[in-house]
């Protein structure tokens, strides 16, 4: 499979790339069988991305997802959570990352591990048969700093777009825009 990239959700070619990634998968494993990795923290804006996917992943009834944001898979449970996995079991590992400034808002897909906590000079072993490392900002001196200061807009639309294409390919529910969905409980 070769590697794709993915960024504006209004270009169609983008979203076909993402989505045709997550048909492949779902071509080889059912929805019984795929474990979804979704690395990050509920603390940080940027590195949210994974629990946000995880939590949406969860809601779109997607079984087999570790890192939500009631459990992220964060620095701390990160290694248990390896442990965890089966050799040789299908895991889509997905984690925020940063890059160049002309890639954000892209995803890069493989067919192959990611390195969790690379851009922040993280030594986590590489995990999952297949990655999607979301570009949620550029690179800068301070990465941490860059981080928590990432767009929650940016981080929420690209988490949605993972979380419904992944839908999409094993036949689950397809949200749009769950996450402005939100009921405030008034009190009169």
């Amino acid at each position: 499979m070769p590697n794709a990239y993915y960024s504006d959700p209004r270009r169609t070619d983008d979203q076909a790339a993402l989505e045709a990634f997550f048909a492949r998968i779902a071509s080889l494993h059912g929805p019984d069988a795929i474990r979804f990795l979704c690395i990050g923290t509920d603390r940080s804006t940027g590195d949210s991305l994974g629990p946000w996917v995880g939590t949406m992943l969860r809601e779109r009834g997607f079984g087999r997802v570790h890192g939500t944001l009631e459990a992220p898979c964060d620095a701390d449970r990160l290694p248990a959570e390896i442990a965890s996995l089966t050799a040789g079991e299908p895991v889509v590992a997905i984690d925020a990352c940063l890059g160049r400034p002309e890639n954000v808002g892209r995803c890069l897909l493989a067919e192959g591990p990611l390195q969790p906590a690379r851009s922040v000079g993280g030594s986590f072993p590489p995990v999952g048969a297949y990655s999607v490392a979301a570009v949620v900002n550029a690179v800068g001196p301070k990465p941490y700093w860059t981080l928590q200061t990432t767009s929650l807009y940016r981080v929420l639309t690209m988490a949605e777009e993972i979380a419904n294409a992944a839908a999409a390919a094993w036949g689950k529910d397809v949200h749009l825009n769950s996450w402005k969905a939100i009921r405030y409980n008034r009190t009169t």
